[in-house]
């Protein structure tokens, strides 16, 4: 394997430092919500750590802590939103690494990318309970 395509000591140990602290900060909500969800910290390592090391070493950062998150506090309810809800948002923040000379405008493009996996997740949720007939889009947005 050659050096490039390894990563290295630094990388390793940046990429487990900032999953580490996101899943200690996603602990501390700042503000719960009544449906569900809540306002954390935790996406700021990780998109910390993509800025200053890397898209490589953002993206597996992001993976490993949605894997980690799932380990540890899974709530499942559709297999599509196992995707949605864990690996594939904080997959996103990653992507910030993309833009490093506009850190906030990669700020922005990932957080929105985040928030998005969410909300398809939120639709494939409450599209079970939408009545027939009824656009599950409209639904969602009613009722969340």
């Amino acid at each position: 394997m050659t050096t490039s395509a390894r990563m290295d000591i630094r990388n390793l140990t940046a990429l487990a430092a900032a999953a580490a602290l996101a899943i200690f900060l996603g602990y501390l909500k700042l503000y719960r919500m009544p449906q569900g969800g809540s306002i954390t910290l935790e996406a700021v390592p990780i998109l910390f750590v993509a800025l200053w090391r890397g898209p490589r070493t953002g993206i597996l950062a992001g993976l490993f802590t949605g894997v980690l998150k799932l380990m540890l506090d899974p709530f499942i309810v559709h297999p599509v939103q196992v995707l949605l809800d864990y690996p594939l948002p904080f997959f996103c923040l990653g992507l910030v690494a993309y833009l490093p000379r506009f850190p906030r405008l990669g700020i922005l493009l990932a957080s929105t990318a985040r928030w998005a996996s969410h909300v398809f997740s939120g639709v494939i949720f409450f599209g079970s309970y939408a009545p027939e007939g009824v656009s599950v889009w409209k639904y969602w947005t009613l009722f969340t």
